[in-house]
């Protein structure tokens, strides 16, 4: 017989990898859903737009989409959407809206779309269904010019000055209080 106390178990050792995947997995959503996902940064604020040129959604009746049509002397809104994309639903009426300001008419601002992995037929479907608030449309069936623009996902908004600089990316859909608060004075920054 020895003198020396037996160690107590260490069955807690064998729960150590589920608390480190639980701590681990706290921060990931905390970070996940409390920030403002327009503070992610765009490395193309500030540079121009990406060379591209996408073909018109058949049907629509509007000529596609290239980088050349960004460098008119004005503003345009550059809507990334598609019609599985239940924001985009969310965020349309807004975009009907914002078309019809006789402000952004006067100062020539154009609002174009952009059809990010979508079916050419499902993107027409959806602009008959809900309106086409768009004077362009490009259909990026394979998302390559999407991700040459940075998108993270689907809506999202660019703000292009006349000579082809991005101004702004707006990240999410957008509401009336967003296009009040956020877009609009992004816009009229642009028009400067």
């Amino acid at each position: 017989m020895s003198d020396t106390p037996e160690a107590p178990p260490r069955r807690w050792l064998a729960y150590l990898p589920l608390i480190a995947f639980l701590a681990l997995a706290g921060l990931f959503l905390l970070r996940l859903y409390s920030g403002d996902p327009q503070r992610l940064p765009s490395p193309l604020v500030g540079k121009p737009a990406p060379t591209f040129a996408l073909p018109a959604l058949e049907g629509s009746g509007l000529p596609g989409l290239g980088d050349a049509d960004l460098r008119g002397g004005k503003v345009t809104l550059v809507n990334i959407f598609a019609s599985w994309c239940g924001p985009c639903r969310d965020e349309h009426p807004v975009l009907i809206a914002l078309t019809k300001r006789p402000e952004l008419a006067r100062a020539g601002v154009r609002l174009v779309g952009l059809a990010y992995k979508d079916e050419p037929g499902n993107s027409l479907k959806f602009l008959k269904e809900m309106g086409n608030p768009y004077a362009m449309i490009g259909v990026d069936a394979s998302g390559r010019v999407g991700i040459d623009w940075g998108v993270y996902g689907v809506p999202e908004t660019f703000v292009v000055r006349g000579d082809g600089t991005i101004a702004y990316k707006f990240i999410g859909p957008l509401s009336p209080d967003a296009l009040r608060d956020t877009l609009m004075p992004q816009i009229e920054k642009a028009l400067r």
